[in-house]
């Protein structure tokens, strides 16, 4: 009989193995004591006879499960080795390409506290930071800025470089932004008795079955992955990442009215004490600023440059003496 020809017993040989709670060990011995009782596969033949149908038969089909077995386990390796090649071939590509950006971005503590340190002598010779109150109980109009009419009617940051609203109060660094929503409540407020909702460029918050506190589109996109929020005494704390780490915020959410940017005041800190990303974009920055102010190339003109080259070189047979590049 053929393969196909066994196949149409597995629904029943499946069935009887489902109902023998040790599986297979008790299937065999449920088979066997049949043979026993009901034919004389033990009995009709030579001494031994049986045994040696039994062992013939199963390594037959052992031969056949090992066959397929290795069959399976050579493709499995050749999925993978061609995944593997793959990904060696794409990491190749992205160490080309990020090449000349890694080693502008390998700088030590040291060089990075010096080139901060530039940029603060640079500030102080070209500006005049703003005085600000240490301490506000409310965010309050910020003075009108005679050479700029966009900045007349703004509010002053408050001590976080957020803004103190009615509703709510919120604070920001680069990277983080955070909300404090009061809950005018007399009970001892639950995850469950609020409705927050955070999407990517939208926020709702507020108590549950009363109209929401907040439900409007957000300054700009948010990680939400990174975007969390608890109960703490009667507040809703949010808390999310922003997307683009180089801006402030003027308002958390487009409703709100803006807050004056330009006087902001973080608190100092080393440009050592960055997350990486955010470290690698400001020394980005300042290595662009210092190479344009020498009239030297940015990185991304060494990037096109690096391109360019190793496009020549694997390009001999082609004249490029003629061409002019920008």
């Amino acid at each position: 009989m053929s393969d196909d020809d066994h196949s149409r017993f597995d629904g029943l040989l499946l069935s009887l193995a489902e109902q023998h709670k040790n599986g297979v060990p008790d299937l065999l011995i449920t088979i066997a004591n049949f043979l026993s009782r009901k034919t004389d596969f033990f009995t009709g033949g030579k001494d031994g006879e049986w045994e040696k149908l039994l062992l013939l038969v199963f390594r037959e089909e052992a031969k056949k499960a090992k066959e397929v077995a290795d069959k399976k386990r050579k493709e499995r390796e050749e999925t993978e080795k061609r995944r593997q090649e793959i990904l060696k071939k794409k990491r190749e590509q992205e160490e080309l390409e990020n090449a000349n950006d890694a080693a502008i971005r390998e700088v030590t503590d040291e060089e990075a506290e010096r080139l901060q340190k530039e940029i603060d002598e640079a500030k102080k010779s070209k500006i005049v930071a703003a005085e600000q109150p240490t301490t506000e109980a409310k965010s309050e109009p910020a003075d009108d800025d005679e050479d700029d009419p966009k900045e007349k009617g703004k509010l002053k940051p408050n001590a976080g470089n957020g803004c103190d609203l009615e509703k709510y109060k919120w604070t920001q660094t680069l990277e983080e932004v955070e909300l404090k929503i009061p809950l005018n409540v007399k009970f001892a407020v639950k995850p469950r008795d609020v409705v927050v909702k955070i999407g990517k460029k939208h926020l709702t918050a507020g108590l549950k079955g009363h109209d929401p506190i907040i439900d409007d589109e957000l300054h700009s996109d948010i990680k939400l992955e990174e975007s969390v929020w608890i109960i703490d005494n009667k507040h809703i704390v949010i808390t999310f990442e922003k997307i683009n780490k180089m801006n402030w915020w003027d308002r958390v959410v487009v409703s709100d009215p803006p807050i004056s940017t330009r006087k902001i005041n973080p608190e100092p800190s080393k440009l050592s004490d960055l997350k990486g990303e955010t470290r690698g974009l400001v020394e980005k920055m300042m290595y662009d600023q210092r190479q344009k102010e020498m009239g030297l190339p940015t990185s991304d003109d060494q990037k096109k440059q690096e391109t360019l080259k190793k496009f020549m070189e694997q390009h001999p047979e082609m004249d490029f003496s003629k061409c002019k590049f920008t």
